[in-house]
Formats: C-alpha cells, sequence, structure tokens
C-alpha cells in the first residue's frame, strides 16, 4: 500500500458503517482483497464471522482463491456449504497475462463451475480477449466482469477496449460490474461527463438485465468517497426507467450473487 497513501489505512467493518452511513445500503456483498496466499485463510475466517452476525447485513461472500496453484480451495473447507458463499475471484490484472490459460487454473475452474459459483473477473482492457476465452470455455459459470474492464478514462481511450468489451458481452454468461470507474478518471480533475460515455458503452453492450452496481470500497478512496461514486452512478442512471434503475442498484445483485 506504499504507493497508495489514500487507502493505507484501516478499512474495517467500523469504517465501513461509516462511510455508509445515510447511503441505505440494504445488503452488501463481500468481494476479496487479494490478500497473500498465506492470509486467505485468516481473511476468510473473519469475513465468515463478520456474515454470521446479521447486523452487518453481508449478504454474499466471493472468496479469494489462487486458482492456478494446488488446492485452491483448502482454506474454504469450513465454510464450503455455508449458504453466503457465493462465488470466487482471482484477481488477473496483477497477474502474467496466460494464467487464466494454465492446464491447472482451468482444471480448478471446471471445480468453480461444478458448485455453481459465479467467478469475479478483475481484468485489464489488454487481457478482455483473454477473458473472452475463459468466459467462453465455461459456459455453466456466471462471470461478473469487475470495474468494466478498467478503461483508461483519464487517457479517454474508448479503444480497444470498446470492440473487446463488446465482443465479451456477446458470452451470454458473463455481466458487468459498474465498479471502479471514478479510478479509472483523473483522479484531481473528473466528472460525470468524463464517465458518461464509456457508462453508455457498458450499458449498450450488456442491457439493464446483466449490469450491476458495485462500490469498490475502500480502493475508490483513491480518488472520492463511496458517497460520491453513488451520487455519481445516480446522475449516470437518472435517464433510466425507475424499473432500470432498481435493477441496476439492486435486483440484479440479487438474482446474480442469488442472495436472500
Amino acid at each position: 500500500m506504499d504507493g497508495f497513501p489514500a487507502i493505507k489505512r484501516r478499512a474495517m467493518i467500523e469504517e465501513y458503517r461509516a462511510a455508509t452511513d445515510g447511503l441505505h445500503i440494504g445488503q452488501t456483498v463481500y468481494v476479496d482483497t487479494d490478500v497473500d496466499e498465506t492470509d486467505l485463510g485468516r481473511e476468510i475466517a473473519a469475513i465468515f464471522s463478520l456474515a454470521d452476525d446479521p447486523v452487518n447485513r453481508i449478504g454474499g461472500i466471493v472468496a479469494g482463491a489462487k486458482l492456478e496453484k494446488p488446492e485452491p480451495f483448502a482454506h474454504l473447507a469450513k465454510w464450503l456449504l455455508h449458504p453466503k458463499l457465493k462465488g470466487i475471484r482471482r484477481v488477473l490484472h496483477t497477474q502474467p497475462d496466460e494464467l487464466s490459460r494454465e492446464p491447472r487454473f482451468r482444471e480448478n475452474m471446471r471445480e468453480v463451475e461444478r458448485r455453481a459459483w459465479s467467478f469475479d473477473l478483475c481484468v485489464l482492457p489488454r487481457q478482455l480477449p483473454l477473458a473472452r476465452d475463459l468466459v467462453g470455455s465455461f459456459p455453466g459459470v456466471t462471470f461478473i466482469l469487475d470495474h468494466c474492464g478498467g478503461p483508461d478514462i483519464k487517457g479517454r481511450a474508448l479503444d480497444p477496449w470498446r470492440r473487446d468489451l463488446q465482443d465479451l458481452s456477446a458470452q451470454s454468461n458473463v455481466v458487468c460490474k459498474v465498479s471502479g470507474l471514478i479510478t479509472c478518471a483523473d483522479p484531481r480533475n473528473w466528472s460525470v461527463e468524463d464517465l458518461r460515455p464509456f457508462f453508455e458503452h457498458v450499458v449498450a453492450c450488456f442491457g439493464w438485465d446483466r449490469l450491476l452496481w458495485g462500490g469498490d470500497w475502500p480502493v475508490c478512496n483513491l480518488n472520492a468517497s463511496l458517497k460520491d461514486w453513488l451520487d455519481a452512478a445516480k446522475t449516470l442512471t437518472a435517464r433510466a426507467t425507475e424499473e432500470q434503475r432498481a435493477k441496476f442498484f439492486e435486483g440484479n445483485a440479487r438474482r446474480i450473487y442469488r442472495l436472500a
């Protein structure tokens, strides 16, 4: 975290409660924080402990797993049947591009498919074609593209991200989480209008039934508060219908993450 002073700080459940105060967030889906492999067990034990307390309103958990390793789900043994374990994420944007094509990774993805878990895709724009290959290889898995594929909003680089996102969206088993857009923008001088062409392309590709809003807290604090990001998302969706906004902010997440 040395290079990211804005988020090199405590970010526990108390800080999350403060960040969400007054935002009317009914449930939260916890997504792994890409901890070191040796800390995976401690992370997931802490999160399940929080999720078991209804006051924390954690409706689902996406656990981290290093799918390129032998026995990548060993740290989940105690919680494999827990109703709040909804999916798996292996962050790919920090890894070699070919990781998702390694035989062991693919073998472990078959276990994700067998258990009917979703898989959160966290990739760079250049990795979108690789993501398309992965999504197409496992039609029984619901893939959730995090951060819209991380477009370079600061550089206003719509292409080739725009083309590759459209190609990926042609796979019916992938949906898009609209999160992280403000962290892709200029941290000192971003506006909702900077985000708009990227957001509108995402809507054109996936439609309102395959989109869900994501808070990306505390990483959003690199550029803005969670409230600022929620306000921006409300502005971006102001021209949508009430039904479309309901799907975007709540309904689709309930369905895709299979929340109670």
